[in-house]
């Protein structure tokens, strides 16, 4: 057939075939446009009811004008061949873009989104589509999903119902020709069509739960060796729980998938405009980082930050360290889903309740509670409430002295596993009995350093060096301290001074720490920071991701893994862990830099936006929390240079500026930002002031993004060089 012309349009070259017909490249000689001509099988083509019902559906197909819908352009029939005429589309099939392996979180609901919306569009018509299937689901060059064939799945339907009365929903034709074909259709069916019932829109529904299955999988949600096994499994087996065969999966998706695929019609959703409505609630807590993977068989928990109720601002470090360290106690139980911090840091000082965060987050409990330091004197509350009712399960006060903080630690996590009846293995026992230092003064002198270490100023981090040194003279194996003047030594040398000094002194501190605990976490990020700081980015990578197997959320470890990454090219590589960084790592504003970077570097916008997005809420909230963290401020006047509100992005470098004259890394910034804004002069002038103060990463300046307007420039390069 290529060559030929039927009516107006003349065939190019075959794209495809199938059970509903051959596809062909085609040629609309009046439009000048070119279309997809999809013929009719042979079976349909030479019944002439069959033909005169395509044509019938096929204009009532065609009025689905929807732009997540393949277009029909014509329908007509010539040298007794009939064929429609209908959009061309550029990509692959669902099925082909799956390939046997799930999909991304935030890929699969954007294109379950898609789906959703071209099913409302045609339901609302009285369109039923009844082959939801990944080969009828075309994903196009641009990410976008357009659903195939509406209209062409009811003829062949009623054809086949003609042939089989008995079972009227029993494939024969196309599903007849091969194994392959039969499994691959059927799989996708409702227990209504199974059983030869009258199907509505719920139908479509229940066959796009298995397609979505399949997307969140990576595996048929009815699979089987025979048609009758298929048909057995879709009438009265469930599938295996998609969280068993994928952890990383959200909590809200899991739920959507079991309601899809519920055998009684009536407790399925009801129509595809609830499906999409949950699936864009979905996503918004996706982009924001309030969703948590689900975990199947786990009982999950969320421990939102204590409230500090003396109000004390020097206590705030205390308040949050003892937040963070019962989360990490917590995350030791294997029973236990335990929501990392960047889950609950939203939460924090918000007047909300158990059952609104359960709900924002999916978590079946919540842990809430205050404590107040005086002195040598430690009061803390802790409650433990079922999100589905609001109902206490347990609940406890600790009037204790400073010295007793690790016991306490120690008491919540075992006293909630008892509430939830988990039983603890040996090993977590022995895990929760163990201590980070046997000196509680040492440990509130790490836990001032950790959060000064955060905020990266020169300033700040001399301050954090000074709180480690303290907890290592009141305990010198305190492990921990060791790992945070690696760290803090690591970023002094790649922020504010360059001398091999702060290499060798980091490099000693974190090899101390490793030799007191080899599998302690942070001392793999911390030896991580001194070789990204030597150039040795394949090392630094294999001891982050070494610290991420221990700690899922390890402080810092997603930030070095993605600038390590950038630095050596590995792009495609960085964004497979720009998700996790996220989601786990998403309350430190420092996670964000590489991989903003990398997808502006491969000029994917609408992701870099949304990531920035997200940065600015977390910089925000930061600076309510912590006005005097500079870095923050002045990584907020960038976000705002690169959303255009350039009045707020020059008050906030101003006051960055004002407050660290002389920190090379606030004043690299400041370049950056007006580097942003394309306001050449300035970013020339700070550029020369941050080197002047100690900048010292050439390599970095030249790859950075936010420079690029400096290309070029005689006194940029000149500036490099020197």
């Amino acid at each position: 057939m290529i060559g030929e012309t039927f009516s107006h349009y003349r065939v190019l070259e075959r794209i495809g075939g199938g059970g509903m017909g051959v596809v062909f490249r085609a040629e609309d000689t009046r439009l000048g446009r070119q279309v997809a001509l999809k013929f009719l099988p042979d079976e349909l083509a030479r019944d002439a009811q069959a033909v005169e019902r395509f044509k019938r559906e096929a204009r009532a197909a065609s009025a689905l004008n929807h732009p997540h819908i393949c277009t029909i352009h014509d329908a007509d029939e010539d040298q007794g061949r009939p064929f429609i005429a209908m959009e061309l589309l550029e990509g692959q099939t669902l099925k082909s873009r799956l390939g046997g392996k799930a999909l991304q979180a935030e890929e699969l609901v954007e294109l379950a989104t898609h789906v959703a919306d071209a099913l409302e569009a045609a339901h609302r018509k009285g369109i039923v589509h009844r082959d939801i299937k990944p080969a009828n689901i075309f994903v196009t060059d641009r990410g976008q999903a357009k659903v195939l064939d509406f209209g062409l799945a009811k003829l062949l339907e009623s054809r086949r119902a003609g042939e089989a009365p008995v079972d009227s929903a029993m494939p024969t034709g196309e599903f007849a020709t091969s194994t392959g074909s039969t499994l691959g259709t059927v799989a996708y069916m409702s227990p209504e069509q199974a059983r030869g019932e009258e199907v509505d829109a719920r139908s479509d529904l229940f066959s796009f739960g298995a397609v979505l299955y399949e997307m969140a999988t990576g595996q048929a949600a009815f699979a089987g060796g025979t048609q009758a096994s298929v048909f057995e499994r879709i009438l009265n087996q469930d599938p295996k729980p998609p969280a068993e065969l994928n952890r990383a999966l959200p909590e809200g998706l899991v739920q959507m998938v079991a309601k899809l695929l519920e055998k009684d019609r009536r407790l399925r959703y009801q129509s595809a405009s609830e499906l999409r409505a949950d699936l864009q609630r979905l996503k918004r807590e996706i982009d924001s980082g309030r969703v948590a993977p689900a975990a199947s068989r786990d009982k999950s928990v969320a421990v939102l930050y204590f409230e500090n109720l003396a109000g004390a601002k020097d206590d705030e470090y205390f308040r949050d360290g003892m937040t963070e360290d019962v989360i990490t106690e917590l995350s030791k139980v294997r029973g236990l889903r335990v929501f990392p911090r960047a889950a609950v840091v939203a939460f924090r000082d918000q007047a909300v309740t158990a059952p609104q965060v359960g709900e924002q987050l999916g978590a079946q409990y919540v842990l809430g509670g205050s404590l107040r330091r005086a002195g040598q004197r430690l009061r803390i509350t802790a409650q433990l409430v079922e999100s589905r009712t609001g109902t206490s399960v347990w609940a406890e006060r600790y009037d204790r002295e400073l010295q007793d903080v690790f016991e306490v630690q120690d008491e919540i996590a075992r006293n909630i596993t008892q509430a939830l009846r988990i039983t603890l293995t040996p090993q977590e026992e022995k895990a929760l009995a163990a201590k980070p230092t046997g000196d509680t003064r040492a440990y509130d002198f790490y836990l001032k350093g950790r959060a000064y270490s955060r905020r990266q100023t020169r300033s700040d981090l001399d301050l954090a060096l000074q709180s480690f040194e303290h907890a290592i003279l009141l305990d010198p194996g305190f492990a921990l301290a060791h790992a945070g003047i690696a760290n803090a030594c690591g970023l002094v040398h790649e922020w504010h001074d360059d001398a091999p000094a702060w290499l060798q002194r980091g490099r000693a501190a974190s090899e101390k720490a490793l030799a007191l605990d080899a599998t302690l976490p942070e001392a793999l990020v911390a030896r991580g920071r001194i070789l990204y700081s030597q150039k040795r980015y394949d090392d630094a990578i294999r001891d982050v991701k070494r610290a991420i197997e221990l700690k899922k959320e390890c402080d810092g470890a997603y930030n070095i893994l993605g600038r390590s990454l950038f630095e050596s090219d590995r792009w495609a590589e960085a964004l497979e862990y720009a998700s996790a960084a996220i989601s786990l790592n998403g309350d430190d504003y420092n996670v964000y830099v590489p991989f903003m970077n990398i997808f502006e570097g491969l000029g994917r916008a609408e992701d870099a936006a949304k990531l920035r997005e997200r940065e600015i809420t977390v910089l925000e909230q930061q600076l309510r929390d912590v006005p005097e963290d500079v870095r923050a401020r002045i990584l907020l006047a960038a976000d705002y240079a690169s959303v255009r509100r350039e009045d707020d992005a020059v008050r906030e470098l101003q006051k960055a500026v004002d407050l660290r004259p002389n920190d090379s890394n606030i004043l690299y910034n400041a370049a950056c930002t007006y580097g942003v804004m394309k306001r050449k002069p300035e970013a020339i002038a700070m550029l020369r002031r941050a080197k002047a103060a100690g900048y010292a990463n050439p390599d970095w300046i030249r790859r950075d993004p936010d420079l690029a307007c400096l290309h070029g420039e005689p006194e940029f390069e000149k500036l490099l060089a020197d």
